[in-house]
């Protein structure tokens, strides 16, 4: 016997066994008797072996079929034990959301969407990873985030809540939801007040600024912006945190970009300048690949960030969604 019997060729087998009849058997198995018959001959042509003696009054095991009983009967059971194990285990087992996020936690609404999302769902639990936008994005691409969150420049249009649609990247590879449309300014030391006011990019990109790492928002944003020109300007120091990036301007060592919730912090003093013509407009999205879409946890992690921007009371004046 070189392959294994098939459930269904059990079934029949155990089931012809005990009613002693073909045609009791299909009513129990609700099947044709044709089947039953073609499956029990496929059987016996398998194992090499005489399964049942035809007599007048009905089928009688053969001394191989009373051997092989047993067997069909154990293998059939476990067969329904893998199943109530699997379907058990789905009640049990817990999913996991693996997230990419960015900046700071408030910024994000990230508290908001956790609990959200585990209140809908509460067998997922999220993993969360920090890094830099275009990680995230990278990350996502190789399959090692599930979602995550992205910063990209946007058209310029009103501030404002409003619920935009999902997008595509220009090479379809990723879906985006924006859930929030927010400006980048470009502050200054105090002292160049006269370098940076009514100045606009053009002039700006001769002047010394703060560095991000190439995968963050930041550089890309800006080199987009200044490429054109021909030129990119001086840089004179690196650092991926916003706050250290606001020291650095009000020692007067270079520009940044910074939020503009970032600089209305109530307990924030300004010792900086903010250029009065140029700025930046940004979405901020939830991202996925777009061939997982339609998976079930991936729907569930963009309905629970939706309703975490858009179904809620909106944030107070000072909060990012200005």
């Amino acid at each position: 016997m070189t392959d294994l019997p098939q459930p269904q060729a059990l079934r029949c087998f155990v089931t012809v066994a005990r009613e002693g009849s073909v045609s009791r058997a299909a009513t129990s198995l609700h099947l044709s008797q044709p089947a039953v018959s073609l499956q029990l001959k496929g059987l016996e042509e398998s194992a090499g072996l005489l399964l049942f003696n035809r007599t007048p009054g009905g089928l009688t095991l053969t001394e191989a079929g009373t051997a092989l009983l047993p067997h069909a009967q154990n293998a059939l059971s476990g067969l329904s034990g893998f199943r109530a194990a699997a379907a058990s285990l789905k009640d049990v087992l817990r999913e996991t959301l693996r997230v990419g996020t960015v900046v700071d936690p408030e910024f994000t609404r990230l508290g908001i969407f956790i609990k959200e999302l585990t209140a809908s769902s509460p067998r997922v639990e999220v993993f969360l990873r920090h890094g830099m936008t275009d990680e995230v994005l990278a990350q996502i691409g190789r399959g090692e985030l599930d979602v995550g969150f992205y910063i990209d420049a946007a058209p310029e249009r009103s501030i404002s809540a409003q619920i935009l649609p999902e997008r595509e990247s220009e090479s379809g590879k990723f879906t985006f939801a924006p859930l929030m449309c927010f400006t980048y300014h470009v502050i200054a030391p105090l002292a160049w007040n006269e370098k940076v006011m009514g100045k606009g990019w053009r002039d700006l990109v001769n002047l010394p600024w703060l560095a991000t790492p190439s995968p963050s928002a930041h550089r890309r944003m800006l080199d987009d912006i200044f490429r054109p020109f021909g030129i990119m300007p001086k840089r004179v120091a690196q650092t991926d945190q916003e706050e250290t990036m606001i020291d650095f301007v009000e020692s007067g060592i270079g520009l940044s970009l910074a939020r503009k919730s970032t600089l209305n912090r109530r307990d924030r003093k300004r010792n900086f300048v903010i250029a009065d013509s140029v700025s930046i407009t940004c979405d901020l999205s939830l991202a996925c690949l777009a061939s997982r879409r339609h998976e079930p946890i991936i729907v569930r992690a963009f309905s629970a960030m939706k309703r975490a921007w858009h179904d809620l009371e909106p944030p107070l004046p000072s909060r990012p969604a200005q």
